[in-house]
């Protein structure tokens, strides 16, 4: 891959300047890719309907071409080309949850290309809400492909930083416009194929969801390396760090015993561990691993009582990790389970690969 001049343009998040916005829009349409940031995480976008700019993208990401992309549009009526028909059910949501981190996967127009889909028969679509993301759709006029900024299976960035440790070099320009609200990609619910179904959980919760389509119902899916993929994340590993990650499950007294068990054992080999784990947990965990020759590198996930923190926080801790050198990162989990405590828990087992020891 021939390596790029990766400019970065910082904006006000609240009110992006127009100038940069339009040399954004430029870069776009000319088949170029820009990282920007949307209330969930950094997107790195491509004219959707551009077949060299999509590849461009999988190439940068090293994104498998079995994994769709999600369209980004700047207004519902921006989605009419994209979709066969648009069924009441959307409608309604989008009147509840758009612009916002909700994505609908319809039934694809012949005009969106293949490769945008997986080669499947139906396309992912949202319009997200942040002020940055908003004013580069409306500005560029076409539908734009945004997967996450990051290489394939690493955890998704929610600032610049993490964009150009990934991809600097790889992709034309990034918009910077400081963290991210959310911190999890959207929820993706499926109207394409029968009853309502989530594929993806996030943010938009399946209760939230079922106050205006009841019988949404949620099916948890893992893909292997090869399958075409309904959504995005549903690979049994993704949003991983490059230090295996051990999840810890159960009741907090069993788990954290484990955790502490594991963490003393792997120390005393001269490996050097991370331990991500919720506020409330963390001076337990370090009582109960003790004094040591070596000592863990603790991220607070944040607080348990506050599962948005904890969402918001999730993979730049994960990355936070990876920069101190661990060779094994032990975390806990949230104990909710439902909500965007499900969210939280289907990306720690992603990022966990199925090393998941349940106390």
């Amino acid at each position: 891959m021939v390596r790029l001049m990766t400019v970065v343009i910082r904006v006000d998040p609240n009110h992006p300047d127009p100038e940069s916005i339009a040399r954004a829009a430029d870069c776009l349409r000319r088949g170029g890719l820009v990282a920007f940031p949307t209330e969930t995480v950094y997107g790195l976008g491509a004219h959707a309907l551009d077949l060299a700019a999509v590849q461009r993208l999988f190439d940068a990401k090293g994104r498998p071409a079995n994994d769709p992309l999600i369209v980004h549009v700047p207004t519902f009526d921006g989605m009419s080309t994209l979709t066969r028909r648009v069924p009441a059910t959307a409608r309604a949501l989008a009147d509840r949850f758009w612009p916002g981190p909700l994505t609908l996967v319809l039934e694809r127009s012949d005009r969106v290309p293949g490769v945008v889909t997986a080669g499947l028969d139906a396309v992912a679509i949202r319009i997200p809400s942040h002020p940055v993301a908003r004013a580069l759709l409306l500005a560029v006029d076409l539908p734009v492909a945004a997967p996450s900024a990051n290489l394939f299976t690493r955890p998704s960035p929610t600032r610049a930083a993490h964009v150009l440790e990934d991809l600097e070099g790889r992709i034309d320009m990034v918009l910077d416009g400081g963290d991210t609200d959310v911190g999890l990609e959207s929820t993706v619910l499926d109207l394409a194929h029968g009853t309502p179904t989530v594929l993806r959980p996030g943010a938009i919760t399946i209760d939230l969801l079922r106050t205006v389509v009841p019988d949404v119902i949620y099916r948890s899916a893992v893909v292997h390396d090869g399958e075409a993929m309904a959504s995005p994340g549903l690979l049994a590993k993704h949003y991983s760090p490059r230090a295996p990650l051990t999840l810890f499950e159960g009741p907090a007294d069993r788990a954290i015993g484990a955790l502490a068990a594991e963490a003393r054992a792997t120390m005393a080999t001269g490996s050097r561990v991370g331990i991500l784990a919720p506020r409330e947990e963390l001076d337990v965990i370090r009582t109960q691993i003790g004094p040591s020759t070596f000592s863990p590198h603790v991220e607070d996930a944040g607080s348990a009582n506050d599962l948005s923190e904890v969402a918001q926080r999730l993979y730049a801790a994960l990355r936070s990790l990876d920069a101190a050198g661990v060779d094994l990162i032990l975390a806990r989990t949230v104990s909710a389970d439902d909500g965007l405590g499900s969210a939280i828990r289907d990306r720690l087992h992603r990022a966990a690969a199925g090393r998941v020891v349940v106390c």
